[in-house]
């Protein structure tokens, strides 16, 4: 059963989390939609999310965006219009000093925002990608997307559609962010899971490779999860915002 600390408490369970980094550390971090909410991102799922308003199957999977990349645009510039508004949080620029400061080894995110480089981190894993980037499906020509001003046109000069460089559903995870993931989860002593309810796999399995062979696991979340009452040894909760600057303050100062 997890360690829980909030409020008055929260304190106490920051300075033994950054103590169960210098011990065991440097962390393996993985982030959900949770840590982009308080950049202007809502999580797809949920109440008002994108899922709540778009049919997955219907304007979401590799195959609509084949067979009719017009409709499938209808959803993909609402997200990309989103994303490409937001800046990174102090959740963000949290870890990207703590990587630099060597606590953290890789941050594998779920998110396509781009906002963990975005504030600097390095080391970051993407499971699903990225939007900050188009390429055509027919020639494979490429461009780089700024801001929503970026997104027109959606079809290449050759007569193909661009897509963005996330993954559909029913497309796979990268093999190389799968290998790195996991081969880092055999090796670290102790994972940060952040906004994230870590239900959706592959991504959910790094948190029990860890905990397999012995290492900890804190969780950064707003509110209990499944994993707080299974393997989660350390549950921070609050927002990501305010607990993640906390953390880098005690374990590097500011």
């Amino acid at each position: 059963m997890a360690e829980v600390y909030e409020g008055e408490e929260l304190i106490a369970g920051v300075r033994k989390t950054a103590e169960v980094i210098r011990e065991r550390g440097p962390a393996l971090v993985l982030t959900g939609a949770g840590i982009s909410i308080d950049s202007g991102i809502p999580p797809f799922r949920g109440p008002g999310g994108l899922w709540e308003k778009y049919d997955v199957e219907e304007y979401g999977h590799i195959e609509v965006m084949r067979r009719n990349p017009e409709k499938a645009w209808i959803m993909l510039r609402e997200m990309l219009e989103t994303i490409l508004k937001a800046k990174p949080n102090p959740a963000h620029l949290a870890l990207a000093d703590m990587e630099k400061a060597g606590f953290i080894s890789y941050t594998v995110t779920q998110n396509v925002d781009g906002l963990h480089e975005a504030a600097g981190s390095k080391r970051v894993v993407k499971f699903h990608g990225e939007g900050g980037k188009l390429y055509c499906m027919k020639c494979g020509r490429t461009r780089k997307l700024t801001g929503p001003e970026d997104i027109d046109p959606i079809r290449c000069e050759c007569g193909g559609y661009f897509r963005p460089d996330f993954v559909f559903f029913g497309e796979p995870i990268p093999p190389n962010a799968l290998y790195t993931s996991f081969t880092e989860a055999e090796k670290t002593g102790v994972i940060l899971v952040i906004g994230t309810s870590a239900q959706v796999y592959p991504a959910a399995q790094l948190p029990y490779e860890v905990k397999r062979h012995g290492g900890v696991v804190v969780e950064i979340n707003p509110a209990i999860g499944p994993l707080t009452s299974t393997i989660t040894d350390i549950m921070l909760k609050g927002s990501s915002t305010t607990i993640l600057p906390k953390l880098r303050d005690e374990l590097i100062g500011r």
